[in-house]
């Protein structure tokens, strides 16, 4: 038994084997990418529905101007991944915000 990945070396229990351009290489791994993506994108309808100023049902997973302006007007929610940019970018600037306001 051995895990396929799309290119990705993941540390687990079993053997990975990443294979550069494996959705197009893999039946599995094409299958588990659009099934990803399937999911993914009902998962941003669903915080739509929850937080429809952030517009997730039209950026799919990636930045559109309305969604980063969002994030700079209302913040960051828990669902965003910190790992994604321009909320990393939001982070970093309110974490040196608060270094700013102690040195006062």
């Amino acid at each position: 038994m051995r895990v396929l990945t799309d290119a990705m070396k993941l540390d687990l229990d079993i053997p990975v084997k990443p294979i550069i351009k494996g959705d197009l290489r893999s039946i599995t791994i094409s299958a588990a990418s659009v099934l990803a993506k399937v999911t993914r994108d009902k998962m941003l309808y669903e915080l739509d529905n929850k937080y429809p100023m952030y517009d997730f049902k039209n950026n799919v997973g990636y930045p559109t101007k309305k969604h980063l302006e969002a994030i700079n007007k209302y913040g960051i929610i828990k669902e965003h991944r910190k790992s994604y940019g321009p909320v990393k970018e939001y982070l970093e600037g309110e974490r040196n915000e608060k270094e700013s306001e102690k040195g006062k």
